[in-house]
């Protein structure tokens, strides 16, 4: 059974997710505060988190940091901020994914589904070189993309920027993260060498460029990969 921990301090909202995970054959923890929350998560080991900012004791980012500290599990920011910065924030410390309040319950579990999987996902041994979706293939280790049979070029940095992506399907990553790794900068100024490649990295591999299946934006906070 897939263990949840839901760290929230709203009663009602605890009350739904903890009803809706259980119905779908969740294990399920609930903290109201931090301290509680990073106790449970030393013992009760969850395989995924769903975290609010504004908890009483302490802010949501210093969970993130408490819980990076020791474990890899899949963090899931649930929170009504709504400012960039502030995804950038809970993100850049070591969140998965940052889903804003109110939200689809459809939503949330397909994000929390999304999370579960690519855990599973993880090769035990050497990191997976080849990447299938329904439109195209890519092979990683001999940096070959293959669309409708015919070879893909895509030049070294867009390759770097499409691994750094695939390698972490479902998961969103920061402009500031993509820059640094890429580029060597993390410079919001530089957020337009992002667009551009992306732009050119759709145009290559996604049938619908205008409107991407797989390349997926976050405005003014990222980008994910869907496979």
């Amino acid at each position: 059974m897939t263990r949840v921990l839901v760290v929230e301090d709203d009663p009602q909202l605890v009350r739904a997710l903890v009803l809706n995970l259980q119905a779908r054959h969740y294990g399920v923890d609930a903290a109201s505060d931090g301290a509680t929350a990073l106790r449970l998560a030393a013992a009760r080991q969850p395989d995924v988190v769903l975290l609010d900012l504004g908890l009483p004791d302490m802010d949501g980012v210093d969970v993130i940091k408490g819980l990076r500290g020791w474990t890899r599990v899949p963090i899931l920011v649930l929170s009504a901020r709504r400012a960039s910065d502030e995804k950038v924030a809970a993100l850049d410390a070591g969140a998965d994914d940052y889903v804003t309040k109110p939200f689809s319950m459809n939503e949330l579990l397909a994000r929390l589904r999304a999370a579960v999987r690519r855990t599973e996902d993880l090769p035990a041994g050497p990191a997976a070189t080849l990447v299938e979706t329904d439109d195209f293939t890519l092979d990683l280790l001999a940096k070959r993309a293959v669309r409708g049979g015919k070879d893909v070029r895509l030049t070294p940095t867009e390759w770097h920027l499409l691994e750094i992506l695939v390698t972490s399907p479902g998961r969103l990553i920061t402009q500031r993260h993509l820059l640094k790794e890429v580029w060597g900068v993390s410079q919001s100024s530089k957020t337009n060498y992002l667009r551009v490649y992306m732009a050119q990295l759709r145009r290559k591999l996604e049938k619908d460029p205008s409107h991407p299946r797989y390349l997926i934006t976050e405005p003014g906070v990222g980008y994910r990969f869907e496979g």
